[in-house]
């Protein structure tokens, strides 16, 4: 009885398996809409965004023009209504010259709201420019208080626009299909990543693998389907309307493959994106410069010192020190709080490693009890971290007060005081302990270039969630890419992390 039980229950596991194989495997699944159906919704987008800056320069047109005039001015007796009206053409305009409206700038990065300043920039210049040389007499007022106002509407209703955009994304709307070209392991890890940050917009449904066309029918590998080899790239894209194909760095796609693979999917819908064998260098680091004839990729060495270090360090301690004056009252809130809570000190002291290898001496508020270090070795069994790092979800050291503190991050507010003193970065990867030091691979030191920061991309992509591969990837990441604009998005993104409160624990 057991055996014939044991065997229908493998029967029907057998079922199943294969039923959800033909459901991964089905073209309705794997091609869904066509691409231009897909990509309908771009066009909308647009003409939404021309839209909503229009509202946005006349918004700011009548309170220039109020401000400027007074609310009487407003009548149509007094006011010359094309004054208010020039504003939102010449605004289209302009950020139709700074090419702000380009698909390729929009939904993803910075460069659109670099876009939009250039486009106010350039539209401020050209209204000085024109009114000295025709000797307009335009009102200053107006002009001081319409411009920064249109602005910062546009770039606020961008943002609304992009974070509904990627909200959408995340439920598995407005996607496209995409698969990936190359190794196993590569495929493996892109594929990890995109599913990571759905708000890209990019659903896998294949990929295609060294030998994958001698692969049995309906073959899976990472939970995707293998649609076929490297030679039949062309053929899936032709045969499931594939968006995009990503095509990670291997020997046997080498410069001619890729340029007959570009010339190929030319004659498609689908756009090629080539993965680099160095991805974490991008940005103002990597340029396409001529060299004996031939297109070469330059590498620009990190500048982590110098002017730009200098101005780091300066706006890091002056906005620290300033955080620390306005919120005294909140920290002296949070330190009496703690005292009255649980016995032992307001802070924690302990020791980090930080630029160059040197140790230094981190302070937070207290978030557990008493002692709570020597308790570690008892509870190493049951760690929730990534195998370096020890975390526990679930602490049993940490305070009811703590709880909170951690939640929105609260304990890490005296780390300002390490910012003053030049131990710390407002922005930087996570200060380490030395016991996690010893563990480093040769990667992993590269983040000793810079100072640890109070927050960074470690705090903004998952925090604790995070594998130790996707820890040394990110770290990296930053130190490869520095900037005062990367590090002030990063504390833009800080605050949506700290309400999410996601991996903090």
């Amino acid at each position: 009885m057991h055996c014939v039980a044991l065997v229908d229950v493998l029967d029907g596991a057998r079922v199943a398996d294969a039923t959800d194989r033909r459901r991964l495997f089905s073209r309705s699944r794997l091609r869904g809409a066509g691409t231009r159906e897909r990509r309908s919704w771009q066009c909308r987008y647009v003409q939404r965004i021309v839209l909503a800056d229009v509202v946005c320069a006349l918004a700011a047109a009548v309170a220039g023009y109020t401000l400027r005039f007074g609310s009487d001015s407003l009548s149509p007796d007094h006011v010359p209504f094309w004054v208010i009206a020039a504003l939102p053409l010449t605004w289209v305009g302009a950020m139709l010259v700074a090419r702000s409206y380009e698909q390729r700038f929009l939904w993803i990065g910075a460069e659109e709201f670099r876009r939009v300043f250039f486009a106010a920039m350039l539209m401020l210049a050209a209204v000085g420019t024109v009114s000295w040389a025709l000797k307009l007499d335009l009102a200053r007022g107006f002009v001081i208080v319409a411009l920064p106002l249109a602005t910062m509407a546009t770039l606020l209703t961008r943002y609304a626009m992009r974070s509904w955009l990627h909200r959408a994304r995340r439920r598995g709307l407005y996607t496209q299909t995409a698969v990936l070209v190359g190794h196993r392991n590569g495929v493996a890890a892109l594929r990890t990543q995109i599913e990571r940050e759905k708000y890209h917009g990019y659903r896998v449904i294949g990929c295609l693998l060294p030998g994958g066309q001698h692969l049995p029918a309906e073959s899976l590998f990472n939970g995707v389907p293998v649609l076929g080899g490297l030679d039949d790239v062309t053929a899936v894209v032709n045969r499931f309307e594939v968006d995009t194909v990503a095509v990670l760095p291997c020997p046997e796609l080498d410069g001619p493959r890729l340029r007959r693979l570009g010339w190929e999917l030319e004659k498609t819908q689908a756009e090629l994106l080539l993965a680099p064998a160095v991805t974490e260098i991008v940005g103002p680091r990597v340029r396409i410069r001529p060299v004996c004839g031939l297109p070469l990729l330059h590498m620009e060495k990190p500048e982590l010192r110098g002017v730009r270090r200098l101005a780091k360090e300066t706006v890091d301690r002056s906005s620290a020190a300033l955080a620390l004056f306005l919120m005294l009252p909140v920290l002296l809130v949070l330190a009496a709080v703690i005292g009255l809570t649980s016995r032992g000190g307001v802070f924690f002291r302990q020791e980090r490693v930080g630029r160059d290898g040197q140790t230094f001496s981190m302070l937070k508020f207290r978030s557990m009890v008493a002692g709570a270090e020597q308790m570690t070795d008892h509870l190493a069994g049951e760690n929730d971290g990534n195998g370096v790092l020890f975390k526990q979800r679930t602490d049993p050291r940490v305070t009811r007060i703590g709880k909170v503190l951690r939640r929105y991050s609260l304990d890490e507010l005296p780390q300002l005081i390490n910012v003053v003193r030049g131990d710390m970065s407002l922005v930087g990867p996570r200060p380490p302990l030395p016991s996690e030091v010893e563990r480093y691979g040769f990667d992993m030191h590269r983040r000793f270039l810079v100072k640890p920061g109070i927050t960074g991309l470690w705090q903004i992509s998952g925090r604790s969630d995070l594998s130790w591969d996707d820890s040394v990837r990110i770290d990296v990441r930053y130190v490869e890419n520095w900037s005062l604009t990367f590090d002030f998005m990063i504390l833009w993104k800080t605050l949506g992390a700290v309400v999410r409160g996601s991996g903090a624990y």
